[in-house]
């Protein structure tokens, strides 16, 4: 608080504090509100729930959308009634602390980039499911990944593109074919704000092309300590095709996403140079802000009067690039009239010809080396632990873990403590969420099938699903083919024959969404969604619609089982399985991604034995009996067999070693941590630091 009785908000605005009443209790709510920080903080969601639980959910858990049904008086009088003042203080004021605390992880580990900051570009930051400018895997390790720079403090500006009808809602027919619906969301409602260049106007961008000029706006977003800028092309100065460039994710063709990566890229590197943020690296996570080099080379040749050369290889030292996948369809490749199209005017202005730029693209770089001689390393994706650890078993590490645990989250000593867990704890926190997983796929049934009008037989049926004594074996991605969903319907009498062994009951649940013109990944959609029409299998195979945030956060912090079974080596990482592993659920998986690394023979289980045949026709053949050989002989013996005390407890331990080897290796705050000593600082000029 300063002499003159203001506070200053994280936003940058100030509160009035003389002004006592039910404007400041307003204020101070969509202060929170606007800084994402309250997402991964469950006592501040659970303060916005409180204000009106039933709204809560039918806004997709967003603050501003619910706070703007109200009006000061009816927030601050919602407020006493439900005693909520001191709440809303507490958030306020550690929200607030949060963004002045200067000691932290990067302060002693990465000074460096204090004065030359990270820029971070991707094309999709997954959040939180009320900012759905997201699609799915890529989108939530970019939201992870700017996250655990928040929490470690690193300097990191986030680039990427505004959505305004984000990626589709799923929505299945009766006969279980894919629909997608847009919706338009209304920026009121988000918590985003105009940015404004130091001297505060607005600022938006302008491109050049052969074809003419392109405009954006530009959003700033807070992610706690993190400023993230979004482009938007709905401008008034673009044409009407152009306004809707950046209106959805992966949409359009070859054109709008040349024209979309020309925003993301350039228009990026733009935004940062107007707000006179100079970076010490450039990280382009995927190949999508390519062009973002082009114009740094651009500026610095501009500025320091270099030839294209040096700029060239000085922007290249800075860069880092990051790729997740080996598919071909994950890579964009455009034809050489595009790239002039678009890329011309800066062409000229780097004094290269056509043929020299379209040198630098599609080649091998390493031609005649060895594999191990090719000097491209790895940094293992992970998760954020506070965005994907369920409340329940946060509070029960918070009663067994070190003090302040969670400042500490990269460091294997810190999760031993989960050995010394009394198990039937451990096991009863776990069937708790697993309760609650089945509360909320029953409410999801009931309203998918009301949207299709479906009888209310059907419906009373679906208010009784889930077993809670069953083995709950969750399944939810993309569903790309190669990353064979059906796989464990290869054989369907063998599959029907273990889900409905009354002994022994097996139960599965399934969720994704196939791209809109991935007509194979609708058709295997179609094909697990009308399994419920098979007596065999109605009750024990559950497709949940619309797969976001929102549905992964119940399912993997509710299943027994998570299931993973790509064609290898084409998993681009798989970090579903280590949000499950957070939870205490098991990972079953092919030895592809992530799992390859992590799987000891303790800590959950394998499929195969990590090889492929040369022909997918046999390696699917084979994989799929591996799937039903683990699943009957280790899997489901094991999650049965009891102790005197009625527990699992080979089980148990089990859930145990998965915790303590693989919780700390596989979150984004060790990820970032190796990305700041490997990549940032040596970027920015710094002497990387001791990986230990």
């Amino acid at each position: 608080m300063n002499i003159l009785g203001h506070e200053q908000n994280p936003n940058g605005t100030s509160i009035d504090l003389a002004a006592e009443g039910s404007e400041l209790v307003y204020q101070k709510c969509m202060a929170i509100a606007s800084n994402l920080w309250w997402s991964w903080h469950p006592e501040v969601v659970h303060l916005f729930r409180d204000i009106d639980p039933v709204r809560w959910r039918e806004l997709d858990h967003n603050p501003i959308a619910l706070l703007r049904e109200f009006t000061p008086e009816s927030l601050a009088y919602r407020a006493n009634e439900r005693v909520l003042h001191s709440r809303i203080n507490y958030a306020y004021r550690r929200l607030h602390e949060y963004i002045g605390y200067n000691s932290t992880w990067a302060h002693t580990h990465a000074g460096v980039l204090g004065s030359k900051p990270v820029a971070y570009f991707s094309a999709e930051f997954g959040l939180h499911e009320s900012l759905p400018i997201y699609s799915g895997g890529l989108g939530v390790l970019s939201g992870d990944h700017i996250k655990s720079a928040s929490g470690l403090g690193i300097p990191l500006v986030g680039i990427g593109l505004f959505y305004n009808h984000g990626y589709f809602k799923q929505r299945l027919s009766a006969d279980g074919y894919q629909s997608e619906d847009y919706i338009e969301h209304n920026v009121e409602n988000l918590p985003l704000t105009p940015a404004r260049t130091p001297s505060g106007s607005p600022f938006v961008v302008r491109l050049e092309t052969r074809s003419g000029e392109l405009f954006a706006k530009v959003w700033k977003l807070a992610v706690g300590r993190v400023t993230l800028f979004l482009l938007d092309s709905n401008y008034e100065s673009n044409r009407p095709e152009d306004r809707e460039l950046t209106s959805r994710l992966y949409g359009g063709d070859e054109r709008t996403r040349i024209r979309q990566e020309l925003l993301i890229g350039v228009g990026g590197i733009r935004i940062l140079h107007a707000m006179g943020i100079s970076p010490g690296a450039y990280h382009l996570n995927e190949g999508h802000s390519a062009f973002a080099t082009l114009e740094a080379v651009r500026l610095r040749m501009e500025e320091d009067g270099v030839s294209f050369e040096d700029a060239q290889r000085d922007i290249a030292d800075s860069t880092v690039f990051t790729t997740h996948t080996p598919v071909p369809a994950g890579h964009d490749r455009f034809h050489a009239d595009l790239i002039e199209e678009h890329l011309g005017p800066m062409r000229d202005q780097l004094g290269i010809s056509h043929e020299h730029l379209m040198s630098f693209v599609w080649r091998a770089l390493w031609p005649n080396r060895e594999e191990n001689a090719i000097p491209i390393g790895h940094i293992t994706n992970g998760v954020h632990v506070q965005s994907w650890l369920a409340e329940q078993m946060r509070q029960l590490y918070d009663r067994h873990f070190p003090a302040h645990w969670t400042n500490h989250m990269g460091e294997p000593g810190v999760w031993q403590s989960i050995h010394q867990v009394d198990p039937g704890e451990l096991w009863e926190t776990h069937n708790a969420l697993k309760t609650m997983l089945w509360s909320f796929v029953r409410r999801r049934l009931v309203r998918q099938m009301s949207q299709r009008n479906e009888s209310q037989e059907s419906i009373d049926l679906a208010t009784r699903v889930g077993n809670p004594a069953a083995l709950t074996i969750g399944f939810g991605r993309r569903f790309a083919t190669y990353k064979r969903a059906n796989m464990i319907f290869r054989d369907l009498d063998r599959i029907a024959a273990i889900v409905n062994n009354p002994a022994r009951p097996v139960q599965i649940l399934f969720a994704g969404k196939a791209h809109p013109k991935d007509e194979p990944g609708k058709r295997f959609i179609q094909e697990i969604a009308n399994l419920r029409g098979d007596s065999r299998f109605a009750g024990k195979v559950v497709f949940v619609e619309d797969y976001d945030i929102n549905v992964c956060r119940h399912l993997i912090q509710g299943v027994d089982v998570w299931l993973n079974n790509p064609r290898r080596p084409l998993e681009a990482s798989g970090t579903s399985g280590q949000k499950v592993i957070l939870n205490g659920g098991l990972n079953l998986s092919i030895l592809d991604g992530w799992w390859a690394e992590a799987f000891n023979g303790s800590n959950g289980f394998a499929i195969g034995k990590g090889t492929s045949h040369v022909q997918d026709r046999i390696t699917d053949e084979r994989d799929a009996i591996n799937l039903y050989e683990a699943l009957e002989n280790q899997v489901i013996p094991m999650f049965f067999e009891r102790d005197q005390d009625g527990l699992p407890a080979a089980w148990i331990q089990r859930m145990r070693n998965s915790i303590s080897t693989l919780a700390w290796r596989f979150s984004s705050h060790r990820m970032v941590m190796d990305y700041a000593r490997m990549a940032y600082v040596p970027a920015s000029g710094g002497v990387s630091s001791s990986m230990d």
